[in-house]
C-alpha cells in the first residue's frame, strides 16, 4: 500500500487486496460478455464482439474496434490454460454518476471452467423486467435478490415474467420451451444471449424447427418440457416453474446440445 496515497480500501476490516476488489470494481455503468474457453478457442466469437461493439455504442456512443478487443483477449489467454472461463468488461474511465466523457477499457478477467449445474431446475416464477433488457450490463442487484428469494422458496432459481404476464428470461439464463415438436423461443423484450444466437443459427442449419411465441404460466401445463441457457452450457433440463411441473425433455436437450456443438471453436 502506498501510505502517500489517499484512496484507501478494506475488506472485512482489513486492506483489501487486489484479488478481493477485481470482481468488484466496475458494479455499475458497464457492460461485459462472458465466454468459456476450450482449447485456447471459443464457439461465436463473432456474436461475442457484436455484443461488445453494439452495447458500447448504446452507453458510450462508441465502440472498441474488434482487433484490439482480440487482442486483449489473446493477451488474457497467453499464460493460462487452455480450458477456462473469460468475462470481458467494457467502461469508461470517467466512471458512473458523470455525464463526463472517458477513454473506454476493457477488463478482462479469468477463472475456471465451467459447464453449469447438472438440473433439472425447479424456477420461480416472478415479475420482474430488466432495463435496457437487450444489453449484457452490470450492477443488476435485482438479479441476485431474486434468485436467492427464489432459493429461499424452495426453488433453485427464478425465471421472469413481464408487464404483459409472458416468460421473457430468467436471472443469468435465457428461457427455451419444447412443445413436443418445435424448440419455442419466448416472445418477450430479452437478452439475447451468445449461445441462444448460436443454437438458433444451427438449429437453422440442422433443419429442427423453431419458433417465437408468446409463453404464459397458463400456457405451461401443455408444453413439453423446457430448458435454460447460457454461456455455461446450451441447456439444463428445468422439470417446475411455480407450481408447473413440466416432463422430461431429452429430445429437447439433444437438440439443443448438437446444436451448440455443432458451432466450430475459433481461434481468438
Amino acid at each position: 500500500m502506498n501510505e502517500d496515497s489517499p484512496h484507501i480500501a478494506h475488506l472485512d476490516g482489513r486492506p483489501a487486496t487486489t484479488d478481493d476488489l477485481a470482481p468488484l470494481a466496475f458494479a455499475g455503468h458497464a457492460h461485459f460478455t462472458a465466454l468459456q474457453i476450450r482449447g485456447g478457442r471459443v464457439r461465436g466469437l463473432d456474436l461475442h464482439l457484436a455484443r461488445l461493439r453494439t452495447a458500447s455504442v448504446e452507453l458510450f456512443g462508441r465502440a472498441l474496434p474488434d482487433d484490439l478487443v482480440r487482442s486483449h483477449l489473446r493477451t488474457a489467454l497467453r499464460d493460462g490454460p487452455a480450458d477456462l472461463s473469460l468475462t470481458a468488461t467494457v467502461y469508461a474511465t470517467s466512471g458512473e454518476f458523470t455525464a463526463a466523457d472517458g477513454d473506454l477499457a476493457l477488463l478482462v478477467r479469468t477463472g475456471p471452467p465451467s459447464s453449469g449445474p447438472g438440473g433439472p431446475l425447479a424456477l420461480a416464477a416472478v415479475e420482474h423486467e430488466r432495463f435496457l433488457p437487450h444489453v449484457k450490463h452490470v450492477g443488476e442487484v435485482a438479479k441476485t435478490h431474486l434468485l436467492r428469494r427464489a432459493v429461499a422458496d424452495g426453488f433453485d432459481d427464478a425465471a421472469f415474467l413481464d408487464r404483459n404476464g409472458r416468460f421473457s428470461e430468467a436471472t443469468i439464463w435465457n428461457l427455451v420451451f419444447w412443445d413436443g415438436e418445435e424448440v419455442v423461443w419466448p416472445e418477450a423484450r430479452i437478452l439475447t444471449g451468445t449461445t441462444l444466437g448460436i443454437v438458433r443459427r444451427q438449429l437453422t442449419a440442422l433443419g429442427i424447427r423453431q419458433r417465437v411465441a408468446a409463453v404464459t404460466p397458463d400456457d405451461l401445463p401443455a408444453l413439453a418440457g423446457a430448458a435454460v441457457m447460457n454461456s455455461w452450457t446450451p441447456g439444463v433440463a428445468v422439470h417446475r416453474i411455480g407450481p408447473a411441473a413440466l416432463p422430461a425433455a431429452p429430445r429437447l436437450l439433444q437438440a439443443l446440445h448438437r446444436a451448440y456443438e455443432a458451432e466450430p471453436l475459433t481461434a481468438l
